[in-house]
């Protein structure tokens, strides 16, 4: 680790060499891509790997599965530590908040919970459907709310799929720290599953698809020798 800059383990196997060990800290980092790819689960990881060294993790739901069907799949990850939940991997399900508060309402309840946690791990997923929400006012609350996590002595990852024909979401992707690109392409008949470092400030990344797996023992785990 350099003097001075702190990093905090990703919880993929794999992904930490390819970020000089880690994700800066604090920042705010974009995991996106279409559904199926396993942002879910590699969001996770990174809530687990910090509880397994007495880290705080808070995992906040927008309008995807309820906290109780994502724990129940992630019981099937054998690596994940389930005696975790609810002490050191804290869950909080924000959906019906969405449908009734006001962009700065919704930033200071997630202050909130992240101030009654102390958590140095924080999940949003997914990001953006909050967008159908707020219309107009999603960039600057976008925004608005970035600068709040970067307050935090936290790391968090924003989960968030992309409009059809786009890569990324772009209002998150510009104020993260860094975009995380999880894909699958069709080869010879059969789907691959890419992950792709696209942006980490203040780190010299390795650039290039990398494939990746998720199995029941490993969980999200990614393959940096091949392509």
């Amino acid at each position: 680790m350099e003097s001075g800059f702190e990093r905090l383990c990703s919880g993929v196997d794999g992904v930490d060499p390819l970020i000089e060990g880690g994700y800066p800290f604090p920042s705010v980092i974009l995991v996106a891509g279409p559904a199926g790819t396993g942002k879910t689960t590699f969001s996770q990881q990174f809530l687990f790997a910090g509880a397994d060294n007495d880290e705080v993790g808070l995992y906040i739901t927008t309008l995807s599965e309820p906290p109780q069907w994502v724990m129940h799949y992630m019981s099937r990850i054998k690596r994940l530590n389930k005696s975790h939940i609810g002490k050191n991997v804290k869950f909080c399900d924000i959906g019906q908040l969405l449908r009734k508060a006001t962009p700065q309402e919704l930033i200071a309840f997630i202050d909130n919970e992240i101030a009654k946690t102390m958590a140095q791990r924080v999940v949003i997923d997914p990001i953006t459907v909050i967008k159908d929400f707020l219309g107009v006012q999603y960039r600057p609350f976008i925004f608005d709310l970035v600068n709040h996590l970067k307050n935090w002595r936290a790391v968090t990852i924003l989960t968030g799929e992309a409009e059809p024909n786009v890569i990324y979401p772009h209002e998150v992707a510009y104020a993260a720290d860094g975009v995380v690109l999880l894909t699958y392409e069709e080869i010879d008949g059969t789907r691959k599953k890419y992950m792709e470092i696209l942006k980490m400030r203040g780190t010299e990344h390795r650039t290039g698809k990398l494939t990746f797996n998720i199995t029941r023992n490993d969980g999200f785990t990614v393959r940096a020798g091949s392509p």
